[in-house]
């Protein structure tokens, strides 16, 4: 009857029977495949569902099984522990068959594939890699000399007493710290909101000093703050004379802190430029006897710039990587390892003289070579491995080097004629008391049983490696010895952390009992004293539980 109505095509199929027709032709090539699919999808954590038969269409019909594309969007989140993953071999809830071995296979391939990128890339990022470091738990922190950008303290304990300090107990904080008052407190505090010691010593922990000052202008961080920077008044962009001035002004405090960190006044501070960042530490912080001062990053023409004025240096992490050379069990200097390095270069082709081929070899010249070590030099520029160490009487001759050197301030952009940032914990000449923003938040997060108030705390601003200790022992207190923390280093500083080859070990009782007037709090100095352990790395997770400290870095 279909042949006698107008239009009938002879090849018209019926849907039913093009279904059954492509189900007839990828059979062989499926069960081929099966096996090596079902490899991967065990490799990849899947569980494993069972494949239609290769006898398959009209046979005994098979245990009907979940589809795995049908929740793609809405999948269950994939647990951490290894041990709640799916057992081999275990079966889902049933779901829809799929007609075609083809279609399987293809859904299949998917599948790995959105499960690969999907849940092994998150996860490798939690992995810590080869100059990441974490410990295993300890009553004290490693120091830390990065300056910190922010802090994020999460606790089961309120932070209320950080907020809305009376008056009276702001200008008690201000006046211990101005007066470098120790205080203790006990290892719990019951009531921290109504404990207005705690309150005061809170208020002393968020104090530093600041040069230049302008309300209106972000002076931290000036490495790549252009963003920040750009669209705010300077009215010393242009004017010659008041760049003279700030810069004069500028020269008078730098020398006041060198003064004052020389004379073990002050424990170290900071000098930030737009392109480069300045520690000083006075004699006894990390393990030296003498005062030490680190530069990071740096390029070839600092370098060459500083040596020009007679400023002897060294590169602590190129030393210690092996490339500085030594000869008889003595270290060489940083000109006689490059005398030495051309005597190598000279001495590597003496074995071609002794087969009397070295006329058919083509020997490279001395401005190849020096070409190929100036090479060198510049590809570790603005890295931290370019990190400069300066010590005992060349800081001294390092100061009059910035203080005279013209690139030290930027001549174009948003920090033309701004002199470089400089930040101490102690006051000197020119400096501007401020204080570091804090503020308490509360909020409810899901648990297990339903909702639990968790409590933060954020500080925020330039925050020194006294400041940070400070902090922790506070909370420790008030927290009873239980709270988590988020560090945000300024990245170019956590170089700072590096250890530095040190001439002798230092008496470290005499260089607290040299360092009591400086004021910091003793628990504190005694931390700075430590010798860096942290490398290239900072601390960027702290957790507190019983008392007792795990980190990483």
């Amino acid at each position: 009857m279909a042949l006698s109505v107008p239009g009938y095509s002879p090849n018209f199929k019926k849907p039913p029977e093009v279904v059954r027709l492509r189900r007839k032709r990828p059979r062989d090539r499926a069960a081929v495949s099966e096996p090596a699919l079902r490899r991967a999808a065990l490799a990849a954590g899947l569980p494993l569902r069972p494949f239609p038969t290769a006898g398959g269409g009209g046979g005994a019909p098979t245990a009907a099984r979940r589809n795995p594309f049908a929740r793609l969007d809405n999948r269950p989140r994939v647990a951490a522990d290894p041990r709640e993953e799916p057992a081999v071999g275990q079966q889902e809830a049933a779901g829809p068959l799929l007609d075609s071995n083809q279609e399987n296979n293809l859904m299949w391939e998917e599948a790995l594939h959105e499960r690969t990128t999907a849940t092994e890339l998150p996860q490798t990022q939690h992995i810590l890699s080869e100059s990441d470091t974490a410990s295993s738990g300890s009553t004290e922190l490693p120091v830390d000399w990065s300056i910190k950008a922010r802090l994020l303290f999460t606790s089961s304990q309120p932070f209320t007493w950080a907020d809305h300090l009376k008056a009276q107990e702001e200008a008690q904080g201000l006046l211990q710290h101005c007066r470098a008052t120790e205080v203790n407190l006990p290892p719990s505090i019951q009531d921290p909101k109504l404990c207005s010691e705690l309150r005061c010593a809170f208020q002393q922990t968020l104090v530093y000093w600041l040069h230049p000052a302008f309300s209106w202008l972000p002076l931290f961080p000036r490495i790549g703050a252009e963003r920040k920077m750009a669209g705010k008044t300077s009215p010393w962009s242009n004017d010659e004379t008041l760049q003279h001035i700030l810069m004069s002004d500028w020269s008078v405090s730098f020398t006041s802190l060198y003064n004052l960190l020389k004379t073990k006044l002050c424990p170290y501070f900071y000098v930030c430029t737009y392109q480069f960042t300045v520690l000083f530490r006075a004699a006894g912080l990390a393990g030296s006897d003498v005062v030490t001062a680190l530069i990071s990053p740096t390029t070839r023409g600092l370098r060459e710039a500083m040596k020009n004025e007679g400023i002897e240096f060294s590169l602590p992490l190129i030393e210690e990587s092996g490339h500085k050379k030594k000869v008889h069990g003595t270290t060489l200097g940083h000109e006689e390892e490059q005398a030495f390095s051309d005597e190598d270069e000279e001495e590597s082709f003496s074995w071609l003289e002794e087969m009397g081929v070295q006329d058919k070899i083509k020997k490279p010249d001395i401005i190849s070579i020096k070409l190929r070590k100036e090479k060198h030099e510049v590809q570790m520029d603005h890295r931290p491995e370019s990190v400069v160490l300066v010590k005992g009487v060349n800081t001294f001759t390092l100061l009059n080097f910035l203080i005279s050197c013209k690139s030290l301030v930027a001549t174009s952009g948003a920090q033309a004629g701004l002199p470089p940032t400089l930040l101490s914990p102690v006051a000197f000449r020119g400096a501007t008391m401020q204080m570091l923003k804090a503020r308490s938040v509360n909020v409810k997060t899901q648990a297990l049983s339903g909702y639990r108030d968790q409590f933060s705390l954020e500080i925020t601003g330039p925050i020194m490696p006294h400041t940070l200790h400070s902090v922790t022992r506070l909370l420790k207190s008030s927290q009873r010895g239980s709270f988590s923390a988020g560090l945000f280093p300024h990245e170019p500083t956590a170089v700072f952390n590096a250890c530095l080859p040190l001439d002798k070990e230092l008496d470290k009782e005499v260089a607290l009992k040299d360092l009591a007037n400086c004021g910091l709090h003793p628990k504190t100095l005694e931390q700075l004293t430590q010798i860096p352990l942290l490398g290239k790395s900072s601390l960027r997770n702290v957790e507190m539980s019983d008392y007792i400290f795990n980190w990483r870095s």
